[in-house]
């Protein structure tokens, strides 16, 4: 079993997409129990996708823009975890408490908007799933 943390930054590659969507998932599992954050290894822009999926569940996004590594303050967090290997180097640069965590990309789905759409629920569910299991206390 894992560590209790009180603090975790989510981090991909623009904080666009799995970090964002991460941080509010957490938000809204751990009610405030655990200090979250986000941020990326670069600066992308808001994906409207994201907003959407976590519309659908009535949960609020994240209040920042998408940001780079530099941007935040990497040892005030217990743990990082890095959602694409690219995050996952940066932050063992900064960082020795870093996990992967293996997800999908929702942005390399084609097809119809509803299969996009489908795309990113399942993000949503994968990080449900994993942020209940290794912070739900």
């Amino acid at each position: 079993m894992s560590e209790p943390v009180s603090s975790v930054l989510f981090a991909c590659n623009m904080n666009s997409v799995r970090s964002p969507m991460a941080e509010a998932l957490a938000h809204h599992l751990l009610s405030d129990t655990i200090q979250v954050d986000s941020c990326g290894v670069y600066r992308g822009i808001k994906d409207p996708f994201v907003l959407a999926s976590l519309e659908e569940e009535g949960i609020a996004p994240p209040p920042h823009d998408p940001r780079e590594f530099n941007e935040v303050t990497v040892e005030d967090y217990d743990v990082i975890v890095a959602l694409t290997p690219e995050a996952a180097a940066e932050a063992r640069k900064l960082n020795s408490r870093v996990e992967f965590w293996e997800v999908d990309n929702p942005t390399d789905t084609r097809g119809s908007e509803a299969e996009i759409r489908s795309a990113y629920a399942k993000l949503r569910h994968q990080l449900t799933e994993k942020i209940t299991e290794r912070f739900a206390r």
